[in-house]
């Protein structure tokens, strides 16, 4: 397992954008599979994106391309979500999680399949 912090979370208007980030504390990325997830009060936690740091291949939710991207730095061990064109359906609190397992595509969806998680970073989008 690895210790995953994350940041850039805040308050922005509709239509605005924000850049998180993902370190990882202890341990590497260098043969995981990280992924974003997020939370509404009161609903279920829900996928987002998600990268293979041995291939670089992402994942997203069709919802959200063009407007989200997952990206990585090698040599800080940090993973972003650079989201663009905020609504205020995208509040929530942002997690990032890694495992070590490799997962076909369509596991990488699921919050089990994750088993190191981060504090979560709270973005607020007004209208």
């Amino acid at each position: 397992q690895v210790h995953l912090v994350e940041s850039g979370g805040g308050l922005v208007q509709a239509g605005g954008s924000l850049r998180l980030s993902c370190a990882a504390s202890e341990g590497t990325f260098s043969r995981a599979t990280t992924g974003w997830f997020r939370q509404a009060p009161g609903k279920e936690r829900e996928f987002v994106a998600a990268l293979r740091w041995t291939t670089g291949s992402t994942h997203y939710v069709d919802s959200m391309k063009g407007r989200f991207t997952i990206s990585r730095d090698n040599a800080k061990n940090t993973v972003y979500l650079q989201m663009n064109s905020l609504k205020p359906e995208d509040t929530g609190v942002y997690y990032c999680a890694a495992t070590s397992t490799h997962l076909i595509v369509s596991r990488l969806r699921s919050p089990s399949s994750f088993d190191s998680w981060g504090q979560g970073t709270q973005v607020t989008v007004s209208s």
